[in-house]
């Protein structure tokens, strides 16, 4: 049985913190930022996750969170488009440190009104559904989490996801349904596609052109065929651009029948209370578990940044800013790849990056290939 780290080691050895806002700072750069912003945004990563930035990573994860595999709270993404910088994002779970769901999400929700008194922005919109998120006992794998955009001039825009089935899985889709219902969507529910469950729904809080109810629908088993008629957006991309970016996100030829591991899922995105189409439209791949290493998931990725007129030599250095080990040597650094749409806007392509604070994924053989079924 090993024994536990000494007081002197755990002094010694870098903190949660140190390792995340390390991993900002070099994001940051990758992402144009100038360094007085990225050192901003450090101090707002480390104090928004609290005690736990202080905690030594000798030290197993203070939480078991379900926003990463290795049960770190933090994620990183960079959203790109044509002939601009991407726009770099962190997710995280402010409440991570609680001893229970229900401390976790109080705690999420009081660092959310935090960042609303010190950036001036109302947090009406959540407050309004604290009942159906954030209940005495909650259920579910997770309270709140926060996504930063972390834009120039030291001021991020603020989106926070709350869990649909805090209140039982089986009343997902009436909470959903009743908390578009209180934003004014009052058509929106019936506008989505159907789906296996409903894992999220996000909110933009803040500055925000134009701010979105966001739901996140799962799609179990999911085919390139049916992703592409996912969409419900009353001008929004054709199925063949979906079912491309489907295809070279997993790694599929024209032979698979669908993802048979982990799930792929659409969000849908809403603005205009008049109506039940949404504004937006986004697939989300979970690259890494169709992905034999990261190279792999690397390779994929580029290709489709290039299919899109973007920069892919930027993902290459947002790699780098992240870790020092090859692609090879791992799967899931790169965790999700995304297709975006919104109405007015040119395609985004996003890629999330794990932190890999606590442990990274081996890489694994051409059994990998059997998680996608083949017919």
């Amino acid at each position: 049985m090993t024994a536990p780290p000494t007081a002197a080691v755990l002094r010694e050895a870098p903190t949660l913190g140190d390792l995340t806002s390390g991993q900002l700072r070099r994001l940051g750069a990758v992402a144009g930022l100038s360094r007085a912003d990225t050192e901003t945004y450090a101090d707002v990563l480390t104090d928004s996750l609290g005690a736990v930035a202080g905690r030594s990573l000798r030290l197993p994860p203070p939480t078991r969170t379900f926003l990463s595999d290795d049960h770190t709270p933090v994620e990183f993404s960079l959203s790109f488009q044509p002939d601009a910088a991407p726009a770099l994002r962190v997710l995280l779970e402010p409440g991570c440190g609680a001893d229970s769901l229900a401390h976790n999400g109080r705690a999420g929700l009081e660092a959310i009104r935090a960042m609303a008194r010190r950036w001036n922005f109302t947090t009406g919109p959540l407050d309004r559904l604290r009942d159906l998120f954030l209940p005495s006992a909650p259920d579910g794998p997770f309270a709140l989490w926060c996504a930063l955009e972390l834009r120039p001039g030291g001021v991020p825009a603020v989106k926070v996801y709350l869990n649909p089935a805090a209140n039982g899985a089986e009343r997902s889709a009436g909470t959903v349904r009743e908390a578009l219902h209180r934003l004014g969507h009052r058509q929106a529910f019936a506008g989505l596609p159907q789906g296996s469950g409903y894992p999220f729904l996000a909110l933009d809080l803040g500055d925000w052109e134009q701010p979105r109810a966001k739901v996140y629908v799962r799609h179990d088993n999911l085919t390139a065929g049916q992703a592409g008629r996912l969409t419900r957006m009353g001008r929004g991309p054709g199925p063949a651009v979906i079912e491309g970016f489907f295809r070279t996100a997993a790694g599929v030829g024209p032979g698979t029948t669908g993802l048979s591991g982990r799930p792929g899922l659409s969000c849908h995105s809403f603005t205009d209370t008049g109506t039940a189409r949404p504004s937006g439209f986004t697939l989300h791949i979970p690259v890494r578990d169709y992905a034999r290493h990261d190279g792999e998931a690397l390779a994929r990725a580029a290709s489709v940044l290039r299919h899109h007129g973007m920069d892919a030599s930027v993902l290459d250095r947002a790699l780098a800013a992240v870790t020092e080990r090859r692609p090879e040597d791992g799967v899931g650094l790169i965790a999700y790849l995304a297709l975006a749409h919104q109405q007015g806007r040119p395609p985004r392509v996003t890629a999330y990056l794990s932190s890999e604070a606590y442990a990274v994924r081996p890489p694994v053989g051409e059994a990998v290939r059997h998680a996608v079924a083949v017919g």
